[in-house]
C-alpha cells in the first residue's frame, strides 16, 4: 500500500518548476514578435516586413559587416595610418547628410510615373556595382576605393529615405505606436548587425578583407528586388509634374519654417552637440586591439565576435528601453543616459592603460564586458532621441523632415570622425605607436560629460505627448508621402489592370 500511495504521488505530482521560465522572464524574450503582431494590426503587414527588409538586411547586416571589413581593408591593403582612416571614414556620411536631397527626389520626382520604385532600384544597383568594382579591381588608389564604398554607403541611404518617411507618417498619426515603431527598427537592425558581426571576421580570415567586400554585392540585390515589389500607382497628371517647382518650394519654406520653431531646433541643436562632441577614436583603437607587440593582438575571428556580442547588447538594450523607459520624460530620461554613456567610456581608458591585468582579468574577459556595456547604454541614449526626430516632423513633409533631421545627426557623425582623427594626429597615434591613445580617450570621455550641460535644450515632456504646434502638426506643408505596400507582382498586374 505504502508503495501504491507514493506511485499515486509521484503521479500527481507536478513538475519541478526549475525547468519553467518565469514568466516575466518568457515576456521579455517574446517582446519583439509581440511588437511585430501589434504592428501587422495596427499598420499593414506588408509594410513591417519592408521595414524589416531595410533595417535588418540593408542597414543593420551591411553596415557591420562594412564596418570590420573596411577597418582591416584600410590596414592590411591600403595600409594608411589610424588617423587618415578616420578622416576617410567621415566621407561615408556623406550620402547620409544628402537625405534631404533623396527625400525631395522620391518624394516630388517620379521617374516614368513611380516615385518609390526606380529609387529602390538605384540604391540596389548602385550598392552592387560599387561592392563588386573594389573587390575585383585589384588594389584600387585611395580616391578610387574610398569612391567605391561611399558609393555603397549612398545604396544604403537611399532605401532608407523611404522607409523612414513611412516610419514618420505613421508615428504622426499614430504617436502611441512611434516608440514600437523605432523598438523595431533598432531590433531588427541589431540582429542584422549581430548576424554581420559574427560572421565579417571569419570571411575575412577565408576571402581577405578584399574579397569579402565582394560579398557586399548581395545585399542590394534584394533592395532591386523590393524595388520590383512595392505596389505604387502610377501617376499620369501633366499638370502635377508641371508643380513639381513649386511643391519644393512649399517643401523648403516648410522646413524653414519648422526649423525655426524653438520646439524643433532646441532638440535638434542638442541630438547634434551630442554626436559631435562624443568624438569617434575607433580606428586608433582598432588598430591598437590588433597589434601584436603594442596591444591585446586580437584575430580577425575574435574582433568580429566582439563587436557581435556587442549587437546582442544592443538588442537587450532596445528591449529594456521599450519594457522599462519608453514611457519616461525625454529629458529625464537622456540625461541619465548621457552621464552613464561617459561613465562607461572610462572602461576603454582601463583598458588601454591594461589596468584590467592588474585586476586580474584577462584582456578578451574585459573587451567583451567593456563592448556590452556601451553598447547597451548606446542604444538605450540613442533610442529616446530617435523617437524624438519623429515626433518633430510636421504634416505633408514627413519623410524629408525627418530625412533633414538624420542629415543633421550625420553632420554631428562627420564632425565625430573628424574630430576624432584631427584628435589622434595632434598626438601622433600611428599604426605601431599608442603611447598617447589613452590621452585621446580621456578627452573624448570630458567631452561626452561635457555634453550633460546641454540636456536643457530637450524638451521635458513624455514619448507620447505632441511636440510640435497645431499648425506645424495637421498644417500642409507640401506633398503628402504615401506608405509602402509589397504586394505579389501578381497582385500588381491586376492592379494596374483596373
Amino acid at each position: 500500500m505504502k508503495n501504491s500511495s507514493e506511485s499515486q504521488d509521484l503521479l500527481h505530482r507536478p513538475p519541478p518548476e526549475t525547468t519553467t521560465l518565469p514568466a516575466g522572464a518568457l515576456s521579455f524574450l517574446l517582446q519583439p514578435l509581440e511588437w511585430i503582431r501589434m504592428l501587422c494590426r495596427e499598420l499593414n503587414t506588408s509594410f513591417v516586413l519592408g521595414v524589416m527588409l531595410v533595417y535588418g538586411l540593408s542597414q543593420g547586416f551591411t553596415g557591420s559587416f562594412f564596418r570590420v571589413v573596411t577597418d582591416f581593408y584600410w590596414k592590411d591593403v591600403q595600409k594608411v595610418q589610424p588617423s587618415a582612416v578616420q578622416m576617410y571614414i567621415g566621407f561615408y556620411y556623406i550620402p547620409w547628410i544628402l537625405k534631404p536631397v533623396w527625400g525631395i527626389l522620391t518624394d516630388m520626382f517620379p521617374v516614368r510615373g513611380y516615385r518609390r520604385r526606380p529609387y529602390f532600384i538605384l540604391a540596389g544597383v548602385l550598392g552592387a556595382s560599387t561592392a563588386l568594382t573594389i573587390s575585383m579591381e585589384g588594389k584600387l588608389s585611395i580616391p578610387v576605393a574610398l569612391l567605391c564604398l561611399v558609393g555603397m554607403a549612398a545604396g544604403v541611404a537611399i532605401a532608407d529615405v523611404t522607409i523612414d518617411a513611412c516610419i514618420a507618417k505613421n508615428s504622426i498619426e499614430k504617436p502611441n505606436l512611434a516608440p514600437d515603431l523605432q523598438s523595431l527598427c533598432s531590433f531588427v537592425s541589431s540582429v542584422g548587425a549581430l548576424i554581420g558581426y559574427s560572421s565579417s571576421g571569419i570571411l575575412v580570415h577565408l576571402f581577405g578583407s578584399q574579397g569579402a567586400l565582394g560579398l557586399m554585392a548581395i545585399p542590394p540585390v534584394f533592395l532591386v528586388l523590393l524595388g520590383f515589389a512595392i505596389f505604387e500607382r502610377k501617376t499620369n497628371h501633366p499638370r502635377e509634374n508641371r508643380a513639381v517647382g513649386e511643391k519644393v518650394r512649399e517643401a523648403v519654406f516648410g522646413m524653414g519654417r519648422t526649423i525655426r520653431c524653438p520646439e524643433v531646433w532646441k532638440p535638434s541643436l542638442f541630438m547634434f552637440l551630442s554626436i559631435a562632441l562624443s568624438l569617434s577614436t575607433h580606428e586608433g583603437q582598432f588598430y591598437w586591439y590588433t597589434d601584436p607587440k603594442a596591444g591585446p593582438a586580437f584575430s580577425q575571428g575574435f574582433v568580429g565576435i566582439i563587436y557581435a556580442i556587442g549587437a546582442i547588447a544592443s538588442i537587450i538594450g532596445v528591449l529594456i528601453y521599450h519594457k522599462l523607459l519608453k514611457n519616461h520624460p525625454f529629458r529625464s530620461l537622456i540625461f541619465y543616459s548621457q552621464l552613464l554613456y561617459s561613465a562607461s567610456g572610462m572602461l576603454d581608458l582601463i583598458f588601454i592603460l591594461r589596468w584590467n591585468l592588474k585586476l586580474g582579468i584577462p584582456d578578451y574577459i574585459f573587451v567583451i564586458l567593456e563592448e556590452c556595456v556601451s553598447r547597451v547604454i548606446s542604444r538605450i541614449r540613442w533610442m529616446p532621441m530617435i523617437v524624438l526626430s519623429t515626433r518633430l516632423c510636421p504634416a505633408g513633409i514627413e519623410g524629408t523632415f525627418f530625412a533633414l533631421l538624420m542629415c543633421i545627426d550625420s553632420l554631428g557623425s562627420l564632425g565625430s570622425k573628424t574630430g576624432g582623427g584631427v584628435l589622434l594626429n595632434l598626438f601622433h597615434v600611428t599604426r605601431t605607436d599608442f603611447r598617447n591613445l589613452w590621452l585621446v580617450v580621456f578627452i573624448r570621455n570630458l567631452l561626452r560629460l561635457v555634453t550633460v550641460a546641454l540636456v536643457f535644450l530637450v524638451p521635458y515632456t513624455t514619448q507620447l505627448d505632441a511636440l510640435l504646434p497645431s499648425k506645424l502638426l495637421n498644417g500642409n506643408n507640401g506633398s503628402d508621402v504615401e506608405s509602402l505596400k509589397l504586394v505579389s507582382m501578381k497582385q500588381v498586374e491586376v492592379d494596374e489592370t483596373l
